[in-house]
């Protein structure tokens, strides 16, 4: 026992000295001990054993799945989004195309080698390509192709998204936008996308005449800052555009229609602003800032890496950006502002853009709350000043207080394969939602337990000392009425992005 306790007390004076002396030991010389003194010792940095086996190790859960948000295996410049070739022989022989009726080549998938040989550049103007017929859009179409749908080819046969019904009863004076509530509870930043209502892609309203002067007036005094486009862009604006006068036509055929003749090419008839566009003879945006009152972004998948580019666009409802500031960025530096968009979006958005399907088009909103109607609000504007402060309430009467709606689409191009980003602006007073079973309280629920630093981004702030008083006057006011069942607990209704009974109130309102 004695010769145990001497060993024992040897043993500890030992190690004792052992780590005093290794204290002592410079960084550099602390490594130099680890790796050769002791090699036998295989641990990582964060004290894990390592291992030749491929089995994970204890302490990691084998069932455990990874991040939403961790890069794909393989890159994005290998996944290409789904074709519809075979749409192709019906589209040419569209009543409105100028294609010649038939195909050249076969009509067969392009082979994987050729096909990715001959990608066409991202800044290459389709229209200068010395070898169309070996040259492929990201979808598996060749220029040559291209080429034979023509003007106007049938791109409901093409994307695989019907052309809307004919509106009949509509009328222009009296139009209202349908109240878009996109209100959610409980509260994450997700990308909230559900199937786009394809009937209401472009959606029109009584301010249409006032909505386009102005987009045109704001044009000549900002130019570029609104819209402009890169090289490469020309077939996806040309595909655009032809593509939405062609919904134009459809939806309102008592206000729009499409002519053809041989010395002018096709003519765009509008009705409502009682006027003619030789489509031919300007830039297709253009085409669409004189007679589409909605925003759009084209963004061109880059056969480099896969990802998708802002590369041209007609925005004049931007609020803190500009086309200017965004053009040219790839989808994540554009929303780098939007919180936790990295940790939680970016790979979901990277991979969405990289496969959404053409006959797929989606929608979603967002929203804020605004003083007045804030339409284009470039950074430096004297009206970012209301979102420093808030007002007296003597300064800032409810009435001044407006919900603001970003009404979204999103679609990709069957020609091109770039997707269309699109948007509108739409205000609506609060006082309003006195009127709106469950909005006072959804949003005053909102405002006061949504995360701070979304809300932040959203800039409620600054009116939130009005708005909040009132929306929860409100609330109590309906459920003393009986409009709201006493002690619902606040949730996304059913209806969203509406609320109950919105459509008997809408139509009631605007007459049809």
């Amino acid at each position: 026992m004695l010769l145990s306790g001497h060993y024992l007390a040897a043993t500890a004076i030992a190690l004792l000295l052992t780590l005093v002396s290794y204290l002592l030991l410079t960084e550099p010389q602390r490594k130099l001990v680890y790796k050769r003194a002791i090699p036998w010792l295989k641990f990582t940095e964060r004290g894990q054993p390592t291992s030749s086996s491929k089995t994970p190790p204890r302490s990691v859960s084998p069932k455990k799945k990874p991040p939403s948000n961790i890069p794909p295996p393989s890159q994005y410049k290998d996944i290409f989004p789904p074709w519809r070739r075979d749409a192709l022989s019906s589209a040419v022989a569209s009543p409105t195309s100028t294609g010649k009726g038939s195909l050249p080549g076969a009509m067969t998938e392009s082979t994987n080698s050729s096909f990715r040989m001959g990608l066409l550049s991202f800044t290459t103007d389709y229209r200068t390509c010395t070898a169309p017929a070996s040259t492929y859009t990201p979808m598996g179409i060749a220029l040559t192709e291209v080429a034979a749908l023509g003007d106007f080819p049938d791109y409901a046969e093409l994307s695989g998204v019907p052309l809307p019904a004919p509106y009949q009863d509509f009328k222009i004076e009296s139009a209202l936008p349908r109240p878009y509530r996109p209100f959610r509870w409980a509260y994450h930043q997700t990308m909230s996308l559900t199937k786009m209502e394809t009937d209401w892609w472009l959606e029109l309203e009584k301010e249409y005449v006032k909505s386009i002067r102005d987009r045109k007036e704001l044009f000549a005094t900002r130019g570029k800052m609104m819209l402009d486009y890169l090289p490469g862009s020309e077939l996806a604006c040309k595909e655009l555009m032809e593509m939405a006068l062609q919904f134009l036509c459809a939806r309102y055929p008592h206000y729009f229609s499409l002519s053809y003749s041989h010395d002018k090419g096709y003519v765009f008839h509008n009705g409502i602003l009682h006027n003619e566009t030789v489509v031919k003879d300007m830039h297709p945006l253009h085409v669409l800032l004189e007679n589409v009152p909605e925003d759009f972004g084209i963004m061109l998948r880059n056969p480099d890496d896969g990802h998708y580019y802002l590369r041209a666009g007609v925005l004049c409802s931007s609020l803190g950006w500009t086309l200017g500031s965004k053009l040219g960025m790839q989808l994540k530096e554009i929303h780098s502002p939007i919180p936790d968009y990295k940790e939680k979006m970016e790979f979901s958005m990277d991979r969405y853009f990289a496969k959404l399907p053409t006959a797929r088009p989606i929608q979603r909103g967002s929203w804020g709350l605004e003083v007045d109607k804030p339409l284009f609000m470039p950074p430096g504007d004297p009206h970012e000043a209301y979102r420093d402060s808030q007002l007296p309430a003597s300064q800032l009467p409810l009435s001044r207080v407006h919900l603001r709606v970003d009404w979204q689409t999103l679609r990709r191009l069957p020609l091109s394969g770039s997707i269309i980003f699109n948007f509108k602006a739409l205000f609506t007073p609060v006082e309003q939602f006195r009127e709106e079973p469950h909005i006072p309280a959804l949003v005053a629920h909102l405002l006061r337990h949504a995360p701070e630093h979304i809300m932040r981004y959203k800039n409620t702030w600054h009116v939130e000392h009005v708005a909040l008083p009132a929306l929860e006057r409100w609330a109590k006011e309906q459920e003393d009425e009986g409009i709201v069942e006493r002690g619902w607990e606040v949730a996304t209704l059913d209806e969203s992005p509406f609320f109950p009974g919105w459509e008997g109130r809408w139509r009631g309102v605007q007459g049809f």
